[in-house]
């Protein structure tokens, strides 16, 4: 099986045939973290529940948690206006970030000057 034709002629990819997911937790609205899709990736997520993403240092699929244990289950999965994001809304089980914190965006928190 491969992914739906009709969601794969939304989708707009880069030039490697990926598209960027963000990733929310599903009841907080926090966002978690950034990852990768092409088509088989977005594919194994919506039919398994399990977030897949496609991983550019590795070259490889990788299910989030299969090694670290801090799984995703996916509630909910959508696209974008323009078809060149993905958002999905998961249940997060312990860590999002592979450093360890809840969050890819909980380190480097940058200084904004007021409006």
């Amino acid at each position: 099986m491969s992914l739906d034709p009709a969601i794969a002629a939304r989708l707009k990819r880069t030039a490697d045939g990926l598209v960027p997911a963000i990733v929310q937790q599903y009841d907080t609205g926090e966002v978690l973290m950034l990852a990768w899709m092409d088509d088989e990736a977005l594919h194994r997520t919506l039919t398994t529940g399990r977030a897949t993403y496609w991983s550019r240092s590795r070259g490889s699929y990788w299910v989030k948690g299969d090694t670290s244990g801090h799984v995703q289950h996916v509630r909910s999965a959508a696209l974008d206006c323009d078809g060149d994001t993905i958002l999905l809304k998961v249940d997060q089980v312990g860590a999002a970030c592979h450093t360890g914190d809840r969050t890819c965006f909980d380190a480097d928190e940058l200084t904004v000057a007021p409006a």
